[in-house]
């Protein structure tokens, strides 16, 4: 797996666990690797793994069964996609806005772009 320097190494394999809960990659109730066959499928240390389940858990995306292994919550998708969206429009947004804004590109033309590219999906 290749890593960014911009964003800490934990977080962007929770970012890959949740995504692969968001393509249904992993269900509901599916139990995850195991945090040493998850480290070794993406090449980092088992502790780091482990910090990323344990962030995971603190925002009741996995929970832990003790001795059995980390589990997808039932409500996870439900909560990645909030956790989602917050951050782009607590973070990300008034930089998309802003850049638009510095394009000319008119509401009117950003609802045309986004409706092609939805139709396109």
């Amino acid at each position: 797996m290749l890593f960014s320097e911009n964003k800490p190494i934990y977080l962007q394999i929770a970012d890959g666990i949740m995504d692969a809960v968001q393509s249904g990659d992993y269900g509901a109730e599916d139990r995850l690797p195991s945090v040493r066959e998850y480290a070794a499928k993406v090449e980092v240390n088992a502790n780091t793994v482990m910090r990323s389940y344990d962030w995971l858990q603190q925002q009741e995306i996995i929970y832990n069964k003790r001795g059995i292994g980390f589990f997808v919550d039932s409500h996870a998708g439900e909560r990645i996609l909030a956790m989602r969206r917050r951050t782009f429009f607590g973070e990300e947004a008034a930089y998309f806005f802003g850049r638009l804004a510095s394009f000319g590109i008119s509401p009117e033309e950003l609802m045309k772009l986004y409706s092609e590219y939805l139709a396109q999906q």
